[in-house]
């Protein structure tokens, strides 16, 4: 486990690296950004200073990597001088909430879904669930959010698109709203995990395991439940791992489509008006997130299996 962090700690670091460098060498100065095309270059030479671009680069990258470590993130252009660790805060529990919804959805539809596709092999079931899984796969998240709209917004009138609820103002309302994006992410990833599962579940209730333990008396509810999910957990586990560093930094579209003020949306609005600090500050946490993901991942591997040692 400590290896595991430790890699964990070593791939953030190389990130937060390349980040930086990516972002330096793109064309375009951030103090000419926040002064505006009627500065002068003494007023443009001073704001260099305050941010540090005079410095070199290691040193930039240095006091860059302290900010950020610190908290203190500087300020955004995009958003007149506003900082950025208030409008990542700001943000971060409405991506937070969809993702976790989106989980939550994710989780419902395929352990059942692929559980009783396994066990009942059912020509017409699988038929069905096998048509569902492929139409959902193919389709991009997006193009589900924009049918959610057409169909549950303009047609059926069952939510109002673009009126997005705060949080912070009605609650069951801003779950309501965030109910058909989160099943616009959670449908696609679903239908893979749906896939997965069963492919694993049928692979272990082959085993020769599975055959001593139906000869010892066991019912097929404690050999599927004792057994049976146990082994197939553990793949399972590691693409949901990825489904879960899919989620976090994958509602970028979705928040888009349905106008929720996300992490997301921010990330979009800060490409475009050409915010690096802003920009940077949030492709590092997508790294942080899909990272942390996949070490979780891992550490839960090896509680359920402690035979298993991630390296």
């Amino acid at each position: 486990m400590t290896r595991r962090l430790l890699i964990t700690v070593i791939t953030l670091f190389l990130v937060s690296v390349l980040t930086f460098i990516a972002f330096t060498i793109i064309p375009g100065d951030p103090a000419d950004l926040m002064l505006g095309i009627e500065a002068t270059d003494e007023q443009i030479a001073a704001m260099r200073s305050e941010l540090g671009l005079d410095q070199s680069l290691p040193t930039q990258y240095i006091l860059w990597l302290k900010r950020f470590l610190t908290g203190n993130l500087g300020n955004s252009v995009r958003f007149r001088g506003e900082s950025i660790s208030k409008l990542v805060l700001e943000r971060l529990p409405v991506t937070f909430s969809l993702a976790s919804l989106s989980l939550v959805f994710i989780l419902l539809i395929s352990v059942p879904v692929a559980v009783l596709s396994a066990v009942k092999e059912h020509p017409v079931l699988d038929r069905f669930i096998n048509t569902f899984t492929t139409i959902n796969i193919a389709l991009p998240g997006f193009f589900l959010g924009v049918l959610f709209i057409w169909i549950f917004g303009i047609i059926l009138r069952f939510f109002a698109p673009g009126s997005y609820v705060p949080y912070q103002e009605n609650v069951p309302g801003f779950l309501k709203y965030l109910l058909f994006p989160s099943l616009a992410i959670a449908i696609p990833n679903a239908a893979i995990l749906i896939k997965f599962l069963r492919g694993a579940i049928l692979q272990q209730l082959h085993c020769d395991y599975v055959r001593t333990a139906y000869s010892k008396g066991a019912s097929q509810r404690q050999v599927l439940y004792r057994h049976v999910l146990k082994n197939a957990a553990i793949p399972g586990i590691t693409l949901l791992g990825m489904i879960i560093g899919d989620v976090f930094s994958g509602s970028i579209v979705i928040e888009q489509v349905f106008t929720i003020p996300g992490i997301g949306r921010l990330l979009i609005a800060s490409i475009t008006s050409r915010d690096y600090p802003l920009v940077q500050t949030l492709v590092v946490y997508i790294a942080f997130t899909v990272a942390g993901a996949n070490t979780l991942v891992d550490i839960a591997i090896q509680i359920i299996d402690p035979r298993i040692r991630v390296g």
